[in-house]
């Protein structure tokens, strides 16, 4: 048994967000220093329209095929989402830079989760259509294959599958992931999944509640593109973070994201985790 004595204190252990979340190697991040992209983004929609057959060489004395089918892009739109960390404590031995790099690591790690929370509440699911056939809810990888399968007849290229992190060891058991490359864990027809910890708000469309006990909503879009500007730090000098009347400290770091679907369409699917 140690000497008795004070206690000495350390710095916390470190931690990283979860590998294979909203934020990572599935979605292209890109840094933004443009305040209007932080505002939003609108843009036209790539690849997103379907292709057709036709015959290009006619019976003699026919006319030429008139089946071709114009597509008339339309436009798609983001609206951004800040998330906030904030601390506060007494200024006794809790100097303003150690309140400033606790809510800095707090927001790094907790940044992840909440943004994927967001997206899945007010994104996701108010655009989603809802695939669970009549009887209800279907097995995990019965439900990857309805997502893949949308995402192969809407789509028609790789897409990314929004799995609720708690879900991916029966994507492991049923070998539905076949691998995991630089861009994150990859099914055989190619979609990347994101596994996301925000993901366990478990609401699906077509009115956003929440799956019944043993279900839970998967969710596939067309590649996700992640923008998102530098953390703030508020206040920015010492003595506007004290309350003078408390002798309180409050610290508080944000940063604004924006997140783009390529077609702006999604598709979900209730399946059962028993």
């Amino acid at each position: 048994m140690p000497d008795a004595g004070l206690r000495k204190y350390v710095t916390a252990a470190p931690g990283e967000p979860l590998p294979y979340g909203l934020l990572g190697g599935c979605t292209e991040i890109i840094d933004s220093a443009d305040p209007h992209e932080m505002l939003g983004t609108d843009w036209r929609p790539l690849s997103c329209a379907d292709a057709h057959d036709t015959t290009w060489c006619p019976p003699e004395g026919e006319p030429e095929p008139g089946d071709v089918v114009y597509d008339k892009p339309g436009t798609c739109s983001a609206a951004p989402v800040t998330i906030v960390s904030g601390t506060e404590c007494t200024t006794i031995g809790y100097p303003y830079e150690e309140a400033v790099a606790h809510v800095k690591e707090s927001l790094r790690m907790g940044a992840q989760r909440a943004l994927e929370e967001w997206f899945l509440r007010d994104v996701l699911c108010p655009m989603a259509e809802d695939q669970t056939p009549a009887a209800g809810a279907v097995t995990v990888a019965q439900g990857i294959g309805i997502l893949e399968t949308w995402l192969g007849t809407e789509y028609g290229g790789a897409g990314v599958l929004h799995i609720p992190v708690g879900a991916g060891a029966l994507l492991s058991e049923r070998s539905v992931i076949i691998g995991v490359d630089t861009g994150g864990p990859r099914t055989l027809a190619g979609s990347c999944v994101v596994l996301g910890a925000g993901y366990s708000v478990n609401v699906g469309p077509p009115d956003c509640t929440t799956a019944d006990p043993g279900e839970a909503w998967l969710y596939a879009t067309s590649p996700v593109r992640v923008r998102r500007d530098e953390v703030e730090v508020v206040p920015l000098k010492d003595a506007e973070s004290v309350n003078l009347r408390t002798n309180d400290r409050r610290v508080q770091a944000q940063q604004t994201f924006v997140v783009e679907i390529a077609c702006c369409r999604a598709a979900a699917v209730r399946v059962t985790l028993c």
